[in-house]
C-alpha cells in the first residue's frame, strides 16, 4: 500500500482492495454514521471511506445517446433526467439518507439491499417518465455489492460536507466505474414502466436561467486513474492547488443565486403533469414572475423576507460543483488563461501514465435542483455545464482512452516486428 506525504493512505488502488466489511454496519444508518469532512482536498484521503456493507446494493442510470440530446440543445432535459433518479427515490424512502452522485446524464447511488424492489420500481416508473415526458431513454440497473467484490474490486464511501446544512457521497474503489460500464452493456437492465406510470418527483425543479460565466469559461472536467495510483493522488492533490479548491469563487453561482428562466421552465410542467407542453396563460404568468424578479435584482431590491434570503444563501452553499466517483469530476468558473493551464497539466500526466482525462469548455452553467422543503436547509443543487459539461467531458475522455490504446498497440507491434534488411 502507497502512503501519501501527510500519511494516511490514497484511496484509488483499484482492485486492490482487501478491506474488512464492519458487520454491524449492516444497516440503514451505515451512511448516515460516516464522519463528515469539510475541505475537498481531504477526497484523496484513503481514512475518509468505508466500504460499503455486504448486503447493499449499487443502483447506476444514464441517459442513452445523452450527447446527441445535447447537440440538439437538450442539455437541461438530461440533467433533469439524471436528476430525477434522486428525487424519486429520496421519494419513496424518505427515511433513508443513502450516498449519491449526481453525474450530469445520469446518477448513481447506494442503498441497503432489503430496499432492492422498492428502488427497482421506482427506477422503472422513473424510466418511463423520462421517455414519456421527456422523450429520453433512461437506462438503469441495480447491482449486488457481492458481485463487484467478485471482480475484485470495491465500492468505498465517504461523506463531504460543502456547507453545514447537506453532505454529498464521494466513492472510490474502481466499483462504481465497473457498474457503469455494465449498465452500457446492458448487464442487470430494470426495464421501464408501462405507459402512463410515473414516479414521485415531488422537490424536483429546473426553474433557472443558465447561469453565465464571471471569469472567463465553464469548465467541465473529468480526472480518471490510469496506471500509477500515487501518480494519480499527487496529480489530483496539484489540480486542487490549481483550482484553488475550496475558493468559493470557483462556484458557477454568483452569490445572490441564479435568476428564473424568462418564461419559467416547461421542465418544471413535465415534472408536474408528466408533460411538457405547457398552457400559455401558465407560460406568460411564469415569464412576468421571472421579469420581476430580475428587474428586482438590477435595481439591487431583495430578494424576499429573510426566510427567503436564506434559501438562496443555502442554495449557493449547498451546490455540487465538485465530486469524487473513482475521478475527479469538476464544474468550475475560471479564466481562460487557467483552463489552458490545468488543460496542458493533464495532458502531461496523461502523457506520463498517471491518469485519462476530458475536459469540456462553455459560456454556462445549468442548475437542477431538488428541494423536499424550502423550510430545511439540506436543500441539494446538482450543477453541470450548459453546453455539453460532464457528458461532452466524458466523451472526450473516452477518445483519450481510445487514442492511447491505439498508440500502445501500434508501439507493441512495432516492438514484435524485425526491421527489414535491405541487401546492397
Amino acid at each position: 500500500m502507497h502512503v501519501m506525504v501527510d500519511g494516511s493512505e490514497p484511496a484509488f488502488e483499484v482492485g486492490l482492495f482487501h478491506t474488512k466489511v464492519d458487520p454491524a454496519a449492516n444497516d440503514d444508518r451505515f451512511y448516515q454514521a460516516l464522519v463528515p469532512f469539510d475541505s475537498f482536498d481531504d477526497v484523496v484521503r484513503r481514512d475518509r471511506y468505508r466500504p460499503l456493507p455486504s448486503d447493499w446494493i449499487i443502483a447506476v442510470t444514464d441517459v442513452s445517446h445523452s450527447t446527441e440530446a445535447i447537440e440538439q440543445g437538450r442539455y437541461r432535459e438530461v440533467n433533469t433526467a439524471g436528476a430525477a433518479v434522486l428525487a424519486a427515490v429520496s421519494n419513496a424512502l424518505p427515511d433513508l439518507e443513502f450516498p449519491f452522485m449526481f453525474g450530469g446524464d445520469g446518477a448513481s447511488f447506494a442503498a441497503p439491499g432489503a430496499y432492492s424492489s422498492i428502488i427497482k420500481d421506482t427506477l422503472a416508473k422513473t424510466a418511463a417518465w423520462a421517455e414519456d415526458a421527456l422523450g429520453l431513454t433512461l437506462r438503469a440497473a441495480v447491482i449486488p455489492i457481492a458481485d463487484i467484490r467478485a471482480q475484485h474490486l470495491d465500492v468505498l464511501v465517504a461523506r463531504f460536507a460543502p456547507s453545514s446544512n447537506v453532505t454529498y457521497a464521494m466513492f472510490a474503489g474502481g466499483g462504481l466505474a465497473w457498474a457503469e460500464r455494465k449498465l452500457k452493456q446492458g448487464s442487470y437492465t430494470v426495464p421501464r414502466a408501462p405507459m402512463g406510470v410515473t414516479a414521485d418527483l415531488t422537490g424536483l425543479s429546473c426553474q433557472f436561467a443558465p447561469i453565465s460565466t464571471k471569469h472567463g469559461v465553464i469548465l467541465s472536467l473529468i480526472v480518471v486513474p490510469r496506471d500509477d495510483p500515487t501518480s494519480f493522488v499527487e496529480l489530483i492533490q496539484e489540480v486542487l492547488r490549481m483550482l484553488r479548491s475550496d475558493d468559493p469563487g470557483l462556484r458557477p453561482l454568483p452569490a445572490e443565486g441564479p435568476l428564473p428562466a424568462w418564461t419559467g421552465d416547461h421542465l418544471d410542467h413535465a415534472i408536474r403533469t408528466g408533460s411538457r407542453k405547457m398552457p400559455f396563460a401558465f407560460r406568460a404568468a411564469n415569464c412576468l414572475r421571472a421579469i420581476v424578479a430580475r428587474v428586482r435584482t438590477l435595481l439591487g431590491f431583495p430578494i424576499g423576507g429573510s426566510d427567503e434570503a436564506r434559501f438562496w444563501r443555502e442554495l449557493v452553499e449547498n451546490t455540487d460543483f465538485r465530486k469524487f466517483d473513482d475521478g475527479l469530476r469538476m464544474t468550475v468558473d475560471c479564466s481562460s488563461e487557467l483552463a489552458d493551464v490545468i488543460d496542458a497539466r493533464l495532458e502531461e500526466a496523461q502523457r506520463q501514465g498517471a491518469c485519462f482525462f476530458g475536459t469540456h469548455r462553455q459560456l454556462a452553467a445549468n442548475l437542477t435542483c431538488f428541494v423536499p422543503s424550502p423550510t430545511q436547509a439540506n436543500h441539494v443543487h446538482f450543477i453541470d455545464g450548459a453546453s455539453g459539461g460532464y457528458a461532452f467531458a466524458a466523451a472526450n475522455l473516452k477518445r483519450n482512452i481510445a487514442s492511447s490504446c491505439v498508440t500502445r498497440g501500434a508501439r507493441a507491434l512495432a516492438a514484435h516486428v524485425r526491421p527489414i534488411r535491405r541487401s546492397v
